[in-house]
């Protein structure tokens, strides 16, 4: 299945490889969250939700499919947690997971070099970077995305209102879970 992004390319459906590259299926409620996601994520008013869920309930596998769904899209996401090693971790399982879909993958956080750093910020603000995953460091003026469409934050009760709300303002009507 291709799909036409808004720049006119044409990309895989990377949600459809994920789902089908899983070695489970998704559970009704978890099918059910995403198809909610997705209408939400579809339409001209940005998505704001909490997802919650006990620890192993799926909601980092929903995260990643919402984040899919936007990227397919020609968009980009921001991946947010509050530790460097639960970014780290994150980034680590997302490369693994996702490589097959050829997206482009980085992780900024406050230890990230300088010379990576600005290469991440020239490559997020041409577009070459699909999903950003960092920490605090996202906040930095320097992280300019060039269309960004969700913000997912990890742990979000570890940030502020205002901290969430300047990392969205990132982008035009950038959705928020």
């Amino acid at each position: 299945k291709l799909i036409l992004s808004k720049d006119n390319h044409i990309k895989r459906s990377l949600l459809d490889t994920f789902l089908g590259s899983l070695s489970f299926k998704l559970t009704k409620s978890q099918n059910n969250v995403l198809e909610d996601f997705k209408l939400d994520l579809s339409s001209q008013n940005p998505m704001s939700r909490l997802l919650q869920g006990d620890v192993g309930s799926g909601k980092t596998i929903i995260a990643i499919a919402s984040i899919l769904y936007i990227v397919e899209r020609g968009y980009q996401g921001a991946f947010m947690a509050p530790t460097e090693v639960l970014a780290e971790q994150h980034y680590k399982n997302l490369l693994n997971n996702l490589n097959p879909l050829v997206i482009n993958i980085e992780l900024l956080t406050g230890n990230t070099p300088q010379k990576k750093r600005r290469e991440i910020f020239k490559n997020l603000v041409n577009g070459q970077i699909d999903l950003l995953i960092g920490t605090h460091a996202l906040f930095e003026e320097k992280v300019i995305f060039n269309s960004l469409g969700i913000v997912v934050i990890d742990e979000q009760h570890r940030f502020g209102v205002s901290q969430r709300n300047r990392l969205i303002k990132k982008g035009e009507n950038a959705h928020l879970l």
